[in-house]
């Protein structure tokens, strides 16, 4: 059973593009912290994305593992919560595959859910990429594509030029509230996209499920614990 850990402040995150709101009169630290995540990323778009979530009584550990395979990712999780003196309720691994790298990477793929599952982990992957499910609260879509196309897309409906600052800090930032906020943005409607798409293809092979992304499982479990 996992420890209580002592109840800490939570700061609510920005609401809207470079808007701060006034903060929620909640007394947070009456309410304990029941319990700790630990999210493991290969980027900082995606440790930075779940960071924004504003949850209270959960605390959100997320740490960027970026640099390495998917299964030395898996390994370095699992050094990670057998060396911790917290205990996790749940861990969660987060990565996406680069279709471009062949045989080589659908191995590793496959190989890394497979080890994580076996370690009691769950996996929120993407096929080809994470910027699937930014794309997914736009539009849904059944055709395979490499991560260019969502680049493109997503830099369009932004704005900008997501090669050269999509990825950039100041912008990871704003990427929840910009979804949030964006009257053509729907999240409700990427879970359900998300859906459809793995109920499609979860007969397939880990490497072969494309276009899927399994971040709406996560999203759900933050969510239930939203500050409301």
């Amino acid at each position: 059973m996992p420890k209580n850990t002592r109840a800490i402040k939570i700061t609510d995150k920005k609401k809207a593009w470079n808007k701060k709101t006034k903060p929620i009169g909640y007394r947070l630290n009456s309410i304990p912290q029941n319990k700790t995540i630990l999210i493991t990323c290969e980027g900082q778009t995606e440790k930075v994305y779940f960071d924004s979530f504003p949850v209270l009584g959960l605390k959100i550990k997320a740490i960027n593992l970026a640099g390495q395979s998917k299964l030395k990712l898996i390994e370095a999780t699992k050094e990670i919560v057998d060396s911790s003196d917290e205990e996790f309720k749940e861990v969660w691994c987060v990565f996406d595959m680069d279709i471009k790298r062949g045989a080589e990477e659908f191995a590793d793929f496959d190989n890394a859910i497979i080890k994580a599952l076996q370690l009691g982990y769950k996996v929120a992957y993407s096929n080809d990429a994470f910027e699937l499910w930014f794309y997914l609260h736009y539009n849904l879509l059944n055709a395979q594509h490499l991560r260019t196309f969502y680049y493109k897309e997503l830099g369009e409906r932004f704005g900008i030029n997501y090669v050269k600052d999509g990825k950039k800090i100041k912008f990871c930032e704003q990427i929840y509230s910009i979804l949030l906020n964006d009257v053509r943005s729907s999240q409700e409607k990427a879970i359900e996209r998300a859906k459809v798409l793995f109920a499609e293809q979860k007969h397939l092979v880990f490497h072969e499920q494309n276009p899927v992304t399994k971040i709406y499982e996560l999203v759900e479990m933050l969510n239930e614990n939203l500050r409301r």
